[in-house]
């Protein structure tokens, strides 16, 4: 079976990939490299600790001459809003709230929302302006997302907080998302303009991976549902040549 399907896997990129086209003239089939950012806002369980955070990324996408879209892509997720700090590492702050290094000084510590996911999606581009491979497109997928609290002692002076023990503060959960999104994908002769603008829907299910929260010294066997609401821009680089002028001045 493996043998069988992989020279028609190689097949259909080599002919989207070298092939000249005319995208103004008739739908296309062609393989796209792409990268993406996102500026997303939390929802459920998210939003009770974290802000809006940013997503970049990048993935592989294939378009078939029926405008059917087939993409896999990974994305690093990144916000410095972090809410109810100071009930995180109450147990090892002063009264006041803050942690005592190994000199005896208040420690500078900085928390930051820091994230990551992959999803594997497949939808339908709807041809309305300017040329048959531009439009409306509605995308489903599925994958895998994490999230954690990075927390960053920039003079690495507060043991409290090092290795393991930083582990134990850093809420890291993961697991199943699953992700909608509409928006507007353009494709012209260039490759330098390539675009696609919209709106994704991100909804995730995870669980705690860490043994124990040490701000509460138990495990944190709840199941969490999270969401994120994103304004998504991603560029492409399609993997075909330009179809040549029809005459040239010398």
């Amino acid at each position: 079976m493996r043998r069988s399907l992989l020279p028609l896997v190689l097949s259909f990129l080599t002919v989207t990939t070298f092939a000249q086209v005319n995208v103004k003239d008739s739908s296309i089939a062609t393989t796209m490299i792409f990268a993406s950012y996102s500026f997303q806002f939390p929802g459920g369980d998210l939003a009770q600790r974290f802000g809006n955070n940013s997503s970049i990324g990048g993935g592989l996408m294939i378009k078939t001459k029926n405008n059917w879209l087939i993409s896999g892509e990974g994305n690093y997720l990144f916000g410095s809003s972090v809410k109810n700090q100071d009930s995180l590492l109450v147990n090892i702050s002063t009264p006041e709230g803050f942690i005592i290094d190994q000199n005896g000084y208040y420690a500078d510590i900085i928390l930051y929302f820091r994230g990551y996911n992959i999803f594997g999606s497949i939808g339908k581009l709807i041809p309305i302006y300017p040329n048959p491979n531009s439009g409306i497109t509605l995308m489903a997928g599925a994958g895998y997302t994490q999230n954690k609290i990075r927390i960053l002692n920039p003079d690495n002076t507060a043991p409290q907080l090092q290795g393991d023990y930083k582990k134990g503060y850093d809420k890291l959960n993961g697991g199943f998302a699953m992700k909608a999104s509409v928006g507007y994908q353009y494709l012209g002769n260039t490759r330098l303009l390539n675009f696609a603008v919209g709106f994704e829907f991100i909804q995730a299910w995870t669980k705690r991976k860490r043994a124990v929260d040490f701000d509460t010294g138990k495990p944190d066997q709840e199941k969490y549902s999270s969401q994120y609401y994103g304004i998504k821009a991603t560029w492409f680089i399609p993997m075909y040549k330009r179809v040549p002028r029809d005459y040239y001045l010398y």
